[in-house]
């Protein structure tokens, strides 16, 4: 006997009032990937599967004055291979390209990514560094929210049951703005992030070549993915130098085990996060190629 019946969707419209009929537990299917997984756990964790995969609005990538949307249905092979993103988010093409293997880049989605939200997720502290919006459909009508409040914790989000995350968008940093995502794995290639940072800033234009601004988001070391305020302002208004990269990569140390509190891994993930955390401001301040 089947486990879960299957219905394609043609528009968002449709996959939304497919996802509210009355007396069916349905589920969104995208690339799979992580649906997969979960059916295999709780193989009743749904009656039937909504398939979002072939909706064409969902897998556009474009550019309108100063924003960028992607589709919630794009893939990470299609974020990597947009121009418009690595132009105006190259740490975003970064994390995409940390995502699994070729076959799992190839079908997994930017969408599923954050709606699962994985305290492993790649996307998402590139995303919340770039203060992205997510836009949901529900049948009561549409709703947008920051990543970073979409994100309640570790596979907890807020998009309402029958609602359906359809875009993702940011707006493009300004002039002059850098950005960079590392990634740390237990091994090189294929791994599940053990810690991440994503940062983005930019010098002043004029003047003394201070900082002008500065956002950092470490992934896989907070209970709820945000950006480090304090370690921030810590840096606005001062002159790049690896001393200051230091002081502030030990301010977010400090920042994760606030937020965090102390646990097992914490002896591993202190020094490494300074560690991460300074090369991450070099590459951002340091006019150099990464």
């Amino acid at each position: 006997m089947e486990r879960f019946s299957y219905v394609r969707a043609a528009s968002s419209a449709e996959a939304v009032a497919l996802l509210n009929e009355p007396g069916v537990r349905s589920r969104p299917l995208a690339g799979g990937t992580d649906l997969v997984l979960l059916t295999r756990a709780e193989p009743s964790i749904c009656d039937r599967v909504v398939d979002i995969s072939l909706i064409p609005d969902l897998h556009r990538i474009y550019q309108n004055d100063d924003g960028v949307t992607i589709g919630a249905a794009a893939t990470f092979s299609e974020i990597i291979e947009s121009p418009i993103v690595s132009q105006t988010a190259p740490m975003l093409t970064q994390a995409c390209r940390q995502v699994g293997a070729t076959q799992i880049r190839n079908m997994g989605t930017l969408g599923g990514n954050v709606a699962n939200a994985a305290a492993c997720a790649d996307s998402l502290p590139a995303l919340v560094c770039l203060d992205a919006v997510a836009r949901v459909l529900t049948p009561q009508g549409e709703h947008e929210w920051l990543v970073s409040e979409l994100v309640r914790g570790p596979n907890r989000t807020i998009i309402p049951a029958g609602g359906l995350l359809v875009s993702l968008s940011y707006k493009v940093p300004l002039p002059g703005s850098r950005s960079v995502f590392i990634k740390l794995g237990r091994r090189n290639a294929m791994a599940i992030s053990r810690l991440t940072v994503a940062a983005l800033g930019r010098l002043a234009s004029r003047g003394t070549g201070r900082i002008a601004e500065a956002r950092l988001v470490p992934g896989s070391a907070t209970p709820h993915i945000c950006r480090l305020r304090v370690v921030e302002e810590s840096l606005v208004g001062q002159m790049p130098s690896r001393d200051l990269y230091q002081s502030a990569a030990r301010l977010a140390a400090d920042e994760m085990t606030r937020l965090a509190g102390r646990r097992w891994s914490s002896e591993f993930k202190e020094p490494t996060l300074i560690a991460m955390t300074a090369r991450a401001l070099a590459d951002v301040f340091e006019q150099r190629v990464l």
